[in-house]
This record gives structure tokens, C-alpha cells and sequence, in this order.
């Protein structure tokens, strides 16, 4: 089957023409204040914090206002300066119209409108930057929400809209970026004009930087002096050779973007090839690199798909290239993913390989219905099982008396199609037909649907649910709570079945 790929979310016009700019509420700059004076009004609280800010970017802070009106948090900073390096400068009288002359910045907090107005106009008048805390009105300037791993510095602005969403954003980069960055930024200061002499402009120093930013944010073990030092002996090469490709297997979780890891994040945003699955969401692709090539090599049940030697042929050749290769399945790669099949192909073609789990869907499901799979008063193990072969039924080599075992705790993958051979079977095998059983279609997804009560209904409620959707059933004492049912006073003994017999072949 042909490789179909994923069209991109903007394309050229048909003349060809690149697209404009969309509006910008404010253009972010970033200013640099070292040994520049700031002037500030007001001693509150929120003037502290702005004070803080701008001592910590090297700024010499002038700030106007009667000792009585300054704030606890105020008066402690100008303690604390006054014992260092005492680049806050306080005077103890009113602001006025002349002192706004050279200044580089402008700041007050302001009880009133009509203070705040006359603030605004001294500092325009002088031709100098003005915020008035909290009055965007008097503000030709906002501060972002600061993700701080300086040289390396993030700032995130809703143009005054929204600052509790800037906040979530700010918290949410916070966690994709190592502390650690902070150090690697430094090291590239003290790089960049040795790299600049070494290596000419061109693939070899793009290499290079590519290599130093991978390590930078990289999650592996070892210390950033022996990455620099590596990276060093690489510089000091006569030249440095084309990269070796590599794939990665990204596990996706069950559709929800937020349940996606950090690791996984950074393989996505590193990636130059990314081969998905049909199942995969797209607000996990959203999450990738722009530049990217994505391609959709789907798999899924009853319908048309990718044949898996065209995978693996995909990413043999990508990776031959030279590219970094994301294999992005749905859930986790290692569970029903065919992941096996493809590690060996790589590994017999000399690939290097590496894998990041992804949260599968049974326990996404257990989360959904908030019960325990392995909850001690009811479940001593969990199964995990696939719910169809490769003919579309029911496996022939399934345990059926192992999974009758009212004491474990059965999730079946790709059941749908089979759902009244899967409660046969348990019948059959003496599992009680008032056993709780949920089913669960497109988990976390919007389209998501589920049902809980009994084995003997679960039948019926697969056909209400329908198959369009991936779905997971699950069976055993520990889903009681989901499906309101009681919970027997003794669990029940297993049927013992003569095993099947075998033909020879």
C-alpha cells in the first residue's frame, strides 16, 4: 500500500508566494538593562516584584517614594541591597517631572487613575518606556510571564488578556526545559566564537550546533564537562561527519496530548521523519517539530493498511540517510505495537534504536473509570490480551482457563468485533455471568464512549457502542465500582476443562 503523507497545516499560495506574518498584539523584544537607570514609583508589594525583575537583569533601580508608604516586601529589598551591591537607590520623596531624562524604563504602581495618567504622560513626554502596574491603559509596555534559564529566557504575553493563561503556559514550558539549560546556554556563549573560527558557515557547523543541542537537552546520564569536552574533540576534528541516523519508537498514550512525556515531547520536537499510526491524535502532532516530514502509515483493524515490511523498509532508508526517525504508535510501542518486529529489523541493519514508552490504553481506561486494577481485595494480577488474530478472530492460543480466573483483572485490546466470542468463552470456562465488565470506546478522545455492568450484558452494550472507534473491554471484580454491581460474598472456583487437543503436524 502506498505511503500517504500527512498534508501540512499551511502551504504556499498558488503563485508561490510566501504567507505574511499573522497580527502580533505586541512585538516581543527583549531589552538590555546592565548598568541602565530605571526609574520606579510606589513601594507596594507588586513594585517589589517588578524591582526584583529588573535588579536581576543588571538594571540600577531609582525608586521614588515617602519611607511611610513603602511595603514590608519593599522595605526588606531595599534592606537587603543596601547590604550589596545597592543598584536599588531609594529616595524618600515623591517622583517628579524631571527625572525621567535618560532613563532607560519607567515603572509605578499607582492608586489612582488620574496619578497614573500624569506618571504615563511624565514618562512619554521624556521619551522614556512606561508600565503602570496593573493599568494597561497607561502601559506602552507589558512584562511576559518568565520562564528564566538565562542566557536562555522565555517570556509569554496574552497582550493583558488573559495573564492566568500566559501563567499554565509558563508552568507548562517550565517542565519541557531541563534546570540544567541554564549551564548549557553559558557553555554556548563561550563556544560560539571558537565554532565560528573552526568551522565554516555551512552543514558542518549546523552539525555541530545540532549536536550541542541535542546533548543540551538531552535526558541522558552524564555530566554537561564531558558532553562539552566530547563536543570539543569533534570541533577540533578536521571535519565532522554526517550524522548517523537513528530511530526512535515514541509511544503516543491513548489519544489525550497531555498525557504525552517529556521525553517523548523532545524525540517529537527532534525529529526529521515522523511515521504515525491512524490512532495517533492530532493534538500529539501538533506537538511536533513543524519541520518534520510527517507520514501516516496507518494500522488499524478491518480496514486497509500499510503493510508492516513497508514500515520497516521506511525507516531503514530514512535512517540510512542520516535522519532522526520517530516511530509514533499509539499508546506504548512495547504492548500490541509490533515493536519487536521492527527492533529487530534495525538491529540486523546496524540502526541504533531506542524506545519511549507511552501510557497504554488499559491503564488510561482504569484512570477514565478510576478504579484499580490490581485493587488487593479483588484483583491479584492483570492481563492485558488481545481481543483479535490476524484472521479477525478470536486467538486460537489464548488460556481461556487462566483468564476465567475471577481474581484477575482482564483488559481486552481490539475486542470489539469479538465481544460476544470473548464472554462465550469465559461462560464456558465457569467465570459467572454477573462478573462486572466495562467497555470503553476512543479512550480520552472526544468521541469517547463507555458502559459498565455485567458479563452477560457486555454483548449487547458492544453492539450499542459500535466498533468504529478503538475499544477496550474489561472484565473482573476489580471494575465492580465502575459498574455499581455488588461484589460476592466468596469468589468462585474455576471449571476445570480438558485442554484441547493438538494436531501434529
Amino acid at each position: 500500500m502506498p505511503v500517504t503523507p500527512l498534508p501540512q497545516s499551511e502551504t504556499a499560495s498558488a503563485e508561490g508566494r510566501r504567507a505574511r506574518m499573522a497580527p502580533l498584539a505586541k512585538l516581543p523584544v527583549f531589552v538590555g538593562l546592565e548598568g541602565r537607570r530605571v526609574v520606579m514609583a510606589g513601594g507596594s508589594d507588586g513594585a517589589a516584584w517588578k524591582a526584583e525583575l529588573l535588579l536581576a537583569c543588571g538594571a540600577e533601580v531609582h525608586l521614588y517614594c515617602p519611607a511611610e508608604a513603602l511595603d514590608e516586601t519593599m522595605a526588606h529589598l531595599i534592606a537587603e541591597e543596601s547590604a550589596g551591591p545597592g543598584r536599588l537607590v531609594h529616595h524618600a520623596h515623591p517622583w517628579h517631572v524631571g527625572l525621567f531624562s535618560g532613563a532607560a524604563l519607567a515603572l509605578a504602581d499607582c492608586e489612582t487613575r488620574e496619578e497614573a495618567q500624569a506618571f504615563f504622560c511624565a514618562a512619554r513626554a521624556g521619551g522614556v518606556p512606561v508600565n503602570v502596574i496593573d493599568k494597561p491603559d497607561f502601559c506602552s509596555f507589558q512584562f511576559g510571564s518568565i520562564v528564566n534559564r538565562s542566557p536562555v529566557v522565555v517570556s509569554i504575553s496574552t497582550d493583558g488578556a488573559a495573564p492566568i493563561l500566559a501563567q499554565a503556559i509558563r508552568r507548562r514550558i517550565e517542565t519541557l526545559l531541563p534546570p540544567g539549560l541554564t549551564r548549557w546556554g553559558e557553555a554556548a556563549r563561550s563556544l560560539r566564537e571558537r565554532v565560528a573560527e573552526r568551522l565554516q558557515p555551512g552543514p558542518a557547523r549546523r552539525r555541530f550546533w545540532e549536536r550541542f543541542v541535542d546533548r543540551a537537552l538531552s535526558t541522558e546520564p552524564g555530566s554537561r564537562e564531558e558532553a562539552v569536552a566530547k563536543l570539543l574533540g569533534d570541533l577540533d576534528a578536521t571535519a565532522i561527519e554526517a550524522p548517523a541516523g537513528r530511530v526512535t519508537l515514541v509511544g503516543a498514550g491513548p489519544g489525550d496530548a497531555e498525557l504525552l512525556t517529556l521525553k517523548a515531547m523532545r524525540a517529537l520536537q527532534s525529529a526529521d521523519v515522523i511515521l504515525f499510526d491512524d490512532l495517533v491524535s492530532a493534538e500529539v502532532l501538533e506537538l511536533a517539530r513543524r519541520e518534520a516530514k510527517r507520514m501516516l502509515v496507518g494500522k488499524r483493524g478491518g480496514r486497509e493498511s500499510c503493510r508492516q515490511e513497508d514500515i520497516n523498509d521506511l525507516m531503514v532508508r530514512f535512517a540510512k540517510d542520516g535522519k532522526h526517525v520517530v516511530r509514533l504508535k499509539s499508546g506504548d510501542p512495547m504492548i500490541f505495537g509490533r515493536a519487536g518486529e521492527e527492533i529487530a529489523r534495525l538491529r540486523r541493519e546496524g540502526i541504533a534504536v531506542e524506545v519511549v514508552p507511552g501510557i497504554t490504553a488499559a491503564s488510561a481506561m482504569a484512570a477514565r473509570f478510576t478504579v484499580s486494577l490490581t485493587h488487593r481485595d479483588h484483583a491479584q494480577s492483570v492481563r492485558f490480551v488481545t481481543g483479535h488474530s490476524r484472521k479477525g478472530a478470536l486467538p486460537d492460543t489464548l488460556d481461556w482457563q487462566g483468564l476465567a480466573d475471577p481474581r484477575t483483572s482482564t483488559v481486552y485490546y481490539m475486542g470489539g468485533r469479538t465481544a460476544g466470542g470473548i464472554a462465550d468463552k469465559l461462560a464456558a470456562f465457569g467465570l459467572p455471568q454477573t462478573t462486572p465488565a466495562v467497555i470503553m470506546s476512543a479512550v480520552t478522545r472526544d468521541k469517547e464512549r463507555r458502559w459498565a455492568g455485567r458479563l452477560a450484558d457486555m454483548p449487547a452494550a458492544m453492539q450499542a457502542i459500535g466498533v468504529d472507534e478503538p475499544v477496550l473491554i474489561g472484565i473482573g471484580a476489580a471494575f465492580a465500582e465502575a459498574a455499581c454491581l455488588p461484589l460476592p460474598e466468596a469468589l468462585p472456583v474455576m471449571k476445570e476443562h480438558p485442554a484441547p487437543a493438538r494436531r501434529l503436524a
